[in-house]
């Protein structure tokens, strides 16, 4: 679900930079209708990217406070066990550091 979810971020950004490029090639040349029918287009693609990409801010934060909760349980129900992890994963990281 998570990659779906930044797969149509990606098309949306990428929508939303061909219609700025379109924009710019259409102002640079002449004016008129056709410019205000590409802004339109360019700030509806642009006000849908930022609604998909506040959403997916927004999951991804929710997502990471709870996994820190259940971290944070996990720790008080077990804490020597976290204790021994923690102490494990710092002798390997001693161990990869020392032989540089």
């Amino acid at each position: 679900m998570q990659a779906a979810s930044t797969d149509k971020l990606m098309q949306d950004l990428r929508v939303v930079v061909g219609d700025a490029e379109e924009l710019l090639k259409a102002t640079a040349s002449h004016g008129g209708e056709r410019v205000q029918q590409i802004r339109a287009r360019a700030e509806e693609s642009l006000k849908g990217a930022r609604e998909r990409l506040e959403a997916a801010t927004h999951d991804a934060s929710v997502a990471a406070r709870d996994a820190a909760r259940q971290v944070d349980s996990q720790v008080r129900e077990h804490p020597w066990t976290a204790v021994g992890v923690a102490a494990g994963v710092g002798v390997l990281v001693g161990l990869l550091l020392g032989r540089k």
